[in-house]
């Protein structure tokens, strides 16, 4: 079986498009490791399956909107199904994350298990992260994780009973408030996810704020309240961070391409928008000496001293290469290292309500 070897790959409304696991076994898992820049985050998606992880090293920012958690070596945090989320090193962080389908402990939606245990938790709208320290749990995460990656023998037996043990927990720990009804999304959650859509299908335009307010029928004051509220961020940072992570899919899908198109093609104004956060990609994906020197210096001399590439590639098999940022560079250059970095993703219930 082993880890799966996937990238996020996402629609305009940030739902996950690829599959985790096979309709057979619908559950995958995933090894990532992250720093604290934003070139390197899991950015905001969302996916109709559960999703468990668990902090191998290092401590990492899991963030969903109007909540935020900081996850230390240990701890596991169980995020429910169709919850945009983001994850981010603090500073930095090896995780492993398993993504599974309801129907993998349930065994579909007319079972006692669904009726009675996973579909109360599945439609609380006080679930969206649970979070937890206790060993136990951990030691079961951990031997579903290594069935996964080894391809154990009955691997599938032991994935299935150490995760039903975790969901139980979580089933557990909300019991007393648990509804026999789904709610419906929260005001702020469906706001934002018009405005989130709005952005992701018209990045390239001149958006102002008023547009993206637009979308979802608000004033530009609570525009930027709701985007407060449930990101952290305001509407226009959240615009240029995905123009530049558009941009920086663009250098290598494009490799033809100069920074000057592609920043025209994202939305920017001028490459000097671009230039400090992309170089070091321009810089990896053309190594000749007349080009990188024709463009990094002659056209963006100021930006030129301040980045140091080193390159090393993660020999572990199943991991997919993706790159993270180092600080121990000298003074004044930022070195970056090529590591794996598998990407996380999840699956539903009755089919209509996840992802």
């Amino acid at each position: 079986m082993g880890l799966q070897n996937c990238g996020l790959n996402t629609d305009a409304a940030r739902r996950e498009l690829n599959p985790h696991g096979t309709s057979e076994f619908p559950c995958a898992g995933y090894l990532c490791r992250l720093s604290d820049l934003p070139t390197d985050a899991i950015i905001w998606h969302r996916h109709e399956e559960l999703e468990i992880i668990y902090i191998q090293e290092g401590t990492m920012k899991l963030l969903v909107p109007g909540e935020e958690y900081h996850l230390v070596k240990g701890e596991i945090a169980l995020i429910n199904s169709d919850i945009l989320h983001y994850a981010i090193g603090d500073p930095f962080c090896e995780l492993h994350s398993a993504v599974f389908s309801h129907v993998l402990v349930s065994g579909g939606n007319t079972t006692a298990f669904y009726k009675k245990y996973v579909y109360p938790l599945l439609a609380f709208p006080g679930f969206t992260v649970w979070r937890t320290g206790r060993q136990d749990l951990a030691e079961d995460f951990q031997a579903a994780f290594s069935a996964l990656e080894t391809d154990a023998f009955a691997c599938e037996f032991t994935v299935r009973e150490r995760l039903s043990r975790i969901l139980l927990s979580c089933f557990q720990a909300f019991a007393p408030q648990l509804p026999t009804q789904r709610s419906g999304k929260n005001t702020d959650t469906v706001r934002i996810e018009r405005m989130l859509e709005h952005i992701h299908t018209h990045y390239f335009e001149p958006l102002q704020l008023s547009d993206i307010a637009q979308a979802a029928d608000l004033s530009e004051r609570e525009c930027l309240r709701c985007f407060n509220r449930t990101i952290g961020d305001t509407p226009v940072q959240y615009l240029l961070k995905h123009r530049l992570l558009r941009s920086a899919a663009m250098l290598h899908s494009m490799p033809s391409a100069s920074i000057a198109e592609i920043s025209a093609k994202c939305g920017f104004d001028h490459p000097s928008q671009t230039v400090p956060p992309l170089l070091p990609m321009h810089a990896q994906r053309l190594p000749e000496s007349a080009r990188l020197e024709g463009e990094r210096v002659t056209r963006f001399p100021e930006a030129c001293p301040r980045y140091t590439e080193t390159l090393a590639h993660d020999s572990r098999p199943g991991l997919r290469s993706r790159s993270t940022w180092r600080r121990d560079a000298p003074k004044g250059h930022t070195r970056r290292t090529v590591r794996g970095r598998p990407p996380s993703v999840p699956a539903s219930p009755n089919g209509s309500r996840f992802r």
